[in-house]
């Protein structure tokens, strides 16, 4: 008789614990913070234009992290010092 051996995963994703997921942003609420129209981002996805805005997928469902959102908008920032 063969012994099943489970192990646990070597990395817990606590940044996609169910407190953390609340947090993530729809695709509306993200072209809302950019000015775009929700369809411009699904473009953007398609086309991979701007591979820094990283996003989220499960299943069909697509989300932003905040940080991944704000850091996109800070790789654009053009003259003067970032903050």
């Amino acid at each position: 008789m063969a012994t099943r051996v489970t192990q646990e995963p070597a990395v817990v994703l606590d940044e996609f614990a169910p407190a953390r997921v609340k947090q993530l942003l729809t695709t509306r609420e993200t072209a809302e913070i950019l000015d775009v129209k929700p369809g411009t981002l699904e473009n953007w996805r398609s086309t991979k234009r701007y591979p820094r805005l990283r996003f989220v997928k499960v299943g069909k469902n697509v989300r932003y992290r905040p940080n991944d959102v704000a850091e996109f908008l800070r790789s654009g920032t053009v003259g003067g010092e970032a903050s």
